[in-house]
């Protein structure tokens, strides 16, 4: 067999490399996902700035690391039709990448800068200013909707799309950590569709866990673009903010520029219920029966309230206070059709301890769930529950028959 060339590993290496980040390219994966295949490319942490200076894309290990780059990585003038948009800063994990490969990879992600330059932003304030009028109706008439949107650069003559996206920290965090998870979802968005607009906007009256909510606004009625945005803004959090709790939710498409507010509703509701299911990305249309829970949300929440105070919040009360499971089991037991042995078996706890912690469900609430509406009334509780973003506690259980979390071995049922 012929020998290879010295040389050849190298080459393949190099031409898999410039591989993996073309196919990104050509994938119109968004800036942030060119970056990240260019750190890999080259074993290095990498930051991408425009011709100003403003962050457009990061791929490093921690925030200490991003900071490292900027302040002390290797610079890279990022250049397209002669014109200098940008730079690339990288700085190696090991050993040095090839000068050539750096230029190489440098040219395309020049290429994709200058693909993702949008028109100058307005400022943040006169951003956040607009999606609060827009989606609390106190700007409603079309052509104001059109004429402000396009004072913000962006046009919602055919429509928008919503995007609620919310990072919690699992412990306090220095600084305004707020404003950073606000830069990672812009970026996150803009390296997708340039003209989306995000912000952070307190909205009164609106259910749910609003601290750390950004809200984005996806020109156009593409479902697909809107949704290849929210996947983007969730793999930009998760990537950079690993000790957060992270929650990406995803409206319909408003055709029609005066309903972009019903998509901002349509967008919490299913922000609400990823936060209580724990799941990363939930669009409106995947939230099932919720959906007919959204006009109360939006319209009268406090009737939404009542039911939830009728029906589950004793069982909430008794939990925080008792540090018990009553909610995880009676979401678990309806979950399985209402059978006792499946219960226990997720919960990897005795039978007895289910029967038991159902019978003070009734107790607390006044309803049976051996009863078709005793089961309706306490599911349409629970989904009120996580409309509203409440909570349910999660603490382990404490009542007789778990024995400290030791589950008792069981003995067969005897006919």
């Amino acid at each position: 067999m012929e020998a290879q060339p010295a040389g050849a590993p190298v080459a393949s290496a190099f031409l898999e490399a410039v591989g993996q980040v073309t196919a990104a390219v050509e994938a119109g994966a968004g800036l942030p996902e060119v970056a990240r295949s260019i750190a890999r490319a080259l074993e290095s942490s990498v930051v991408v700035v425009d011709a100003s200076g403003s962050v457009l894309a990061v791929a490093a290990a921690s925030p200490a690391d991003e900071r490292a780059v900027l302040t002390s990585g290797e610079v890279t003038e990022l250049r397209a039709g002669g014109e200098v948009v940008g730079e690339m800063r990288h700085r190696a994990r090991a050993e040095p990448p090839p000068p050539a490969l750096v230029r190489w990879l440098a040219t395309l992600l020049a290429l994709e800068v200058e693909r993702a330059r949008a028109p100058e932003r307005a400022s943040e304030a006169a951003v956040a200013g607009f999606l609060h009028d827009l989606l609390d109706r106190k700007v409603s008439d079309i052509e104001n909707i059109v004429a402000r949107g396009k004072e913000m650069g962006v046009d919602l003559e055919g429509g928008a799309s919503v995007i609620v996206a919310r990072a919690h920290p699992h412990a306090p965090e220095e600084g305004d950590w707020r404003a950073r998870v606000l830069s990672i979802v812009d970026r996150g968005a803009r390296g997708v569709s340039t003209r989306s607009l995000a912000a952070a906007v307190e909205l009164t009256g609106r259910p749910g866990n609003h601290d750390g909510e950004m809200l984005v606004i996806v020109p156009g009625d593409d479902a697909a673009v809107a949704g290849r945005v929210a996947e983007a803004v969730r793999r930009e959090l998760e990537a950079n903010l690993a000790s957060y709790s992270i929650a990406v939710a995803l409206s319909r498409p408003a055709r029609n520029p005066a309903d972009i507010h019903r998509a901002g509703s349509e967008a919490m509701l299913a922000a609400n219920v990823a936060e209580a299911q724990g799941t990363q990305l939930l669009s409106f249309e995947d939230t099932g029966a919720y959906r007919l829970l959204l006009p109360a949300m939006s319209e009268d929440p406090a009737e939404l309230r009542r039911f939830h105070d009728e029906t589950v919040a004793p069982l909430v009360a008794y939990d925080e206070q008792y540090d018990t499971e009553l909610v995880k089991t009676l979401e678990s037991f309806l979950d399985a059709d209402g059978n006792v042995a499946r219960t226990a078996g997720t919960l990897f706890t005795h039978r007895h301890t289910i029967r038991y912690r159902l019978e003070r469900v009734r107790e607390l609430t006044g309803l049976d769930v051996g009863s078709t509406d005793g089961r309706e009334r306490l599911g349409l509780g629970l989904k009120a529950m996580r409309v509203l973003g409440i909570a349910a506690p999660r603490g382990p259980g404490a009542e007789p028959g778990t024995e400290a979390g030791r589950v008792p071995r069981e003995e067969p049922d005897r006919p």
